[in-house]
């Protein structure tokens, strides 16, 4: 599904402005990151359909797990 709100070409051209990310800890690891095309898949969502951050499913941006 993300590949529906940002298709290839659009993200092939953002994927060199994210800066790289910072290692895990290993005491207090938190929770597993998001994937990047996910995180910008939703908020293209809710930029397109105005909808509050709450009303978003995590199935329809395709995130799982």
């Amino acid at each position: 599904m993300p590949g529906d709100l940002v298709p290839d070409d659009l993200w092939e051209r953002i994927v060199p402005l994210l800066s790289a990310r910072p290692p895990r800890r290993r005491r207090f690891p938190a929770r597993l990151p998001a994937e990047d095309r996910v995180s910008l898949a939703g908020i293209v969502y809710v930029l397109c359909t105005g909808v509050s951050w709450r009303a978003v499913s995590a199935e329809r941006i395709g995130c799982t797990g």
